[in-house]
């Protein structure tokens, strides 16, 4: 694992072309995410996550996915999770706490037993962002509540219950997206909230959370850091240290979204000098993996131990 480098990359279809070989030979990225265009049927993906395993001769090599449910759902070819979003798990959990333990397990042990049988060992939940009136709609239904606390505690259980069936969980968008008003993907959005008040609600539900991984967000907190966005905020990330609590692996939202002004060789330089500690790049564009794959370190020490501790999880 010692000659790996800090960074995830997304490939382009449901095989690895020659090319993509030949790329993950070469720069060794720590993991690869999948998204429904890498997933046709059960059987395809067991055979492709094979043969990236094989690549790395590591049965456990970090394969990630973006797997909510609702409209966040890339695994749209084999199933329908339409109707399970966040923020019906949200309502049931205020109405009927029984009945929510019971359907929340079950949505995690099947979500969970789909995935391993694919041989994908990271889903990218829970997302912590609150619900916020007359934000953007990029979060919405992905979020469990607009109550930090009802997100903090949901969010507690559904890392418990991946992690006991062997997923690895990447809490997001770390230290909080809610109250952004447009979508990060496009542009980026500025939140002009006083620290005090992101304490008490944005940040609150991401705190001393269990998850071996969080992703940031793409925002900029004016009243913080008005220059960069947390991915790129020393200024953020020591906060999501300190006060949020999180001491584990950080991993930047997608550095080829909108929202980030820098080209993809500045963009991957900061995320590292913020202090995230991998880079997450999603879009399969061969040109671009490469200069990040290039400017990526290789795994330090703290990602190699925190790297090992998530590996215990899956045997």
């Amino acid at each position: 694992m010692n000659n790996r480098r800090s960074f995830i990359v997304g490939i382009k279809s449901t095989k690895l072309s020659k090319n993509e070989k030949l790329f993950l030979k070469k720069y060794k990225p720590w993991g690869i995410i999948l998204f429904e265009r890498n997933i046709k049927n059960i059987k395809q993906t067991i055979k492709l996550t094979s043969t990236i395993k094989k690549i790395f001769n590591d049965k456990n090599y970090p394969l990630l996915i973006d797997q909510e449910g609702g409209r966040v759902n890339r695994l749209n070819n084999i199933i329908s999770f339409e109707n399970l979003t966040s923020e019906f798990f949200g309502n049931k959990y205020k109405k009927e706490k029984h009945n929510f333990e019971i359907l929340y397990k079950l949505f995690i042990d099947k979500t969970s037993y789909l995935l391993r049988l694919m041989g994908i060992n990271i889903n990218t939940v829970p997302v912590l962002d609150l619900r916020i009136k007359g934000a953007s709609n990029i979060i919405g239904d992905r979020s469990f509540s607009k109550n930090p606390k009802i997100v903090s505690r949901i969010g507690d259980y559904c890392i418990k219950n991946f992690h006991q069936n062997r997923i690895g969980t990447v809490i997001k968008h770390i230290p909080g997206h809610g109250h952004a008003k447009v979508d990060s993907h496009y542009f980026t959005p500025i939140i002009k909230k006083k620290f005090n008040f992101l304490v008490k609600k944005d940040f609150f539900s991401f705190k001393n959370k269990n998850s071996f991984f969080a992703m940031t967000a793409h925002v900029i907190f004016d009243k913080i850091d008005s220059v960069n966005t947390v991915t790129h905020s020393k200024k953020i990330i020591k906060i999501i240290r300190s006060k949020i609590g999180f001491k584990n692996i950080l991993i930047s939202d997608d550095l080829s979204m909108k929202s980030l002004k820098g080209n993809i060789r500045e963009n991957t330089i900061k995320t590292f000098k913020a202090g995230c500690n991998i880079a997450l790049h999603c879009n399969g564009n061969l040109r671009e993996m490469e200069i990040i794959g290039k400017n990526s370190p290789y795994l330090n020490n703290f990602v190699l131990k925190k790297t090992s501790q998530f590996y215990k999880i899956l045997s």
